[in-house]
């Protein structure tokens, strides 16, 4: 079991290191391409269109598997073991699908940073000049505040006289 974890985490990192490679260059692909069609179907000079890099799933699995059935069968040459084959096919496969896929969204995440980032620095900015209005708002407000709570709690009055006071007062009682 340790060996497929391994072997799987190894896969990621694969994966992201060919995704990566084949983002900066796809001399590979365009090789086979124009390789195995014609000269109207063949890809544009400018495509960055790789094996990895801007494909589906369905097609990156099926040149994941091409790949790793290529090396396992060279391998089985070299070291004529059979060590749990199936199972380290299937971990190096999907860690290599999931290593692309991590690539990718890294890819994605500073391509929409490095767009975004002037307006990400407006946009800081505006909320910091904002937060500095809504404590000064918050500043007067409580000033205000304590200036109706004074004029509202004044200075206590005397003491009003009682009824009895007032009737004594008066020669009433």
């Amino acid at each position: 079991m340790t060996i497929e974890i391994i072997l799987f985490i190894a896969s990621i990192l694969f994966g992201i290191v060919l995704y990566w490679r084949e983002s900066k260059s796809n001399k590979v692909y365009s090789f086979f391409n124009k390789l195995f069609y014609s000269e109207e179907l063949q890809m544009k000079p400018g495509s960055k269109k790789g094996f990895l890099y801007q494909q589906s799933f369905l097609m990156r699995l099926v040149y994941i598997g091409v790949l790793f059935l290529l090396g396992i069968v060279i391998i089985r040459f070299i070291i004529p073991i059979d060590v749990y084959t199936i199972q380290l096919f299937i971990a190096s496969i999907s860690g290599t699908l999931v290593g692309t896929y991590l690539a990718n969204f890294v890819f994605k995440s500073s391509e929409v940073l490095d767009e975004k980032s002037d307006s990400f620095v407006d946009v800081v900015k505006d909320t910091v000049e904002k937060g500095k209005d809504f404590i000064k708002d918050l500043e007067t407000k409580d000033t205000e505040a304590i200036e109706e709570a004074k004029k509202e709690i004044k200075e206590p009055e005397a003491p009003k006289k009682s009824a009895r006071q007032r009737l004594k007062d008066k020669g009433h009682l």
